[in-house]
């Protein structure tokens, strides 16, 4: 049996691997395609049935990066722990406060700044991400 830091490392590696690549390309997507992203995220918010399924996949994605990678270490690994925590957090308020979320998202996408943000803050974070869990392989 591997040992307990040897196992975290092969999670951390493994969640690197998967969510490094899926944030850069969707913070590129978002920061090259932001009248489309602003489009469908207006789209989303006038839907209390998708602000619902969000709040399931968000929690349901949060719990299980929690349930399998809580590890609060001083390097890249907290960023997928912080991840983990995050998403079940916004799980937890788009499910019990559905009307805030929807009139909080109405009132940032008055212009396209905070999808641009949002796209440089993914591309970060999934470029350290991306170099953290593969850096090792070449």
């Amino acid at each position: 049996m591997p040992a307990k830091g040897l196992d975290n490392m092969n999670s951390s590696n493994f969640l690197a691997r998967l969510l490094g690549p899926m944030l850069l390309v969707i913070g590129l997507s978002m920061a090259v395609n932001r009248k489309t992203y602003t489009a469908m995220a207006t789209e989303f918010l006038a839907s209390r049935s998708l602000v619902y399924l969000a709040g399931v996949f968000a929690l349901t994605g949060g719990l299980a990066i929690v349930l399998n990678h809580n590890v609060w270490a001083a390097d890249w690994r907290i960023i997928i722990t912080l991840l983990g925590w995050i998403s079940t957090l916004a799980g937890v308020v788009r499910l019990l406060l559905p009307d805030l979320v929807q009139r909080l998202g109405r009132g940032m996408l008055k212009t396209e700044q905070p999808i641009l943000w949002a796209g440089i803050v993914w591309i970060v974070l999934g470029a350290i991400l991306c170099f953290a869990g593969y850096a090792h392989s070449f």
